[in-house]
């Protein structure tokens, strides 16, 4: 049992190693700005950009957006398949695998080439219709994510008990949705939106192709360009996915613990 847990701990301490040795030469990097000491004029000048003010900005709009259409979508399309379709779940569960095989670049091009000048939607051609393909996009490359999360919430429930009892007490299917499934698997939901939320605001190569002002983009166009700020935002950007996952690990402290007890 000791030299298991030597070779665990070993394990362990190289696998952290391999992490988190870059990311603390990165940080120490990011701070040598000024020549001689240590001091944190890289974020200064970063969050003072008014580039990184308006990508970030942009970037946080569009994973509101996108976390949204996901919910609506993935949320009712998760819980008729449970309740009336569970001989095609395997089939669902392919399909939301293939943005995971498809690369964006494909995705987005596709939209290029079917939404362009010529598209015979007017409408998606304009900034705003460029907006909403993007937000479309994002949540297709999302889907994996959150189909899998609010999946796992569905489980933790009877869905079958506590919609028969809606149902009896007059309850239409947009109240028990709204009012009885999304609440109960509100933990699981908010999972898949912070993942959401790590994947867009890392995102490059569709709001790079569909010329949006997006912080993916930015932090390539920094990266380009500059010595110390790529680090900085580098850093930073480690710092909102950690963040993201932090409070994913908290909200799953407080998610259901038995699938079989209707009371959740």
């Amino acid at each position: 049992m000791k030299t298991g847990r030597f070779w665990a701990w070993l394990t362990f301490a190289v696998g952290a190693a391999y992490f988190f040795i870059p990311l603390i030469a990165t940080f120490e990097f990011s701070l040598r700005m000024r020549r001689g000491e240590y001091s944190f004029d890289a974020y200064r000048v970063v969050f003072g950009d008014i580039r990184f003010q308006e990508t970030f900005g942009y970037s946080v709009v569009v994973a509101c957006f996108t976390i949204l259409l996901g919910v609506l979508l993935v949320v009712p399309t998760a819980y008729w398949i449970r309740l009336r379709m569970p001989h095609i779940r395997p089939v669902v569960e392919f399909i939301t695998l293939l943005p995971l095989i498809i690369p964006a670049i494909v995705i987005v091009f596709g939209y290029i080439r079917m939404y362009g000048s010529s598209s015979p939607l007017p409408f998606l051609a304009t900034r705003r219709g460029t907006d909403l393909l993007l937000i479309i996009g994002y949540a297709t490359l999302a889907l994996p994510y959150m189909y899998r999360a609010v999946d796992t919430g569905l489980r933790t429930i009877d869905v079958r008990t506590l919609t028969e009892a809606a149902q009896i007490l007059g309850a239409g299917w947009t109240t028990i949705i709204a009012r009885i499934i999304l609440p109960n698997v509100l933990i699981a939901v908010l999972s898949g939106a912070f993942l959401t939320f790590a994947i867009v605001i890392g995102e490059f190569t569709m709001a790079s192709l569909l010329n949006r002002p997006a912080f993916g983009p930015y932090l390539q166009n920094i990266g380009a360009n500059r010595a110390y700020e790529p680090a900085a935002l580098a850093v930073i950007a480690f710092a909102i996915t950690w963040g993201c996952m932090a409070v994913i690990q908290l909200l799953s402290r407080f998610a259901p613990k038995s699938a079989n007890n209707p009371s959740h």
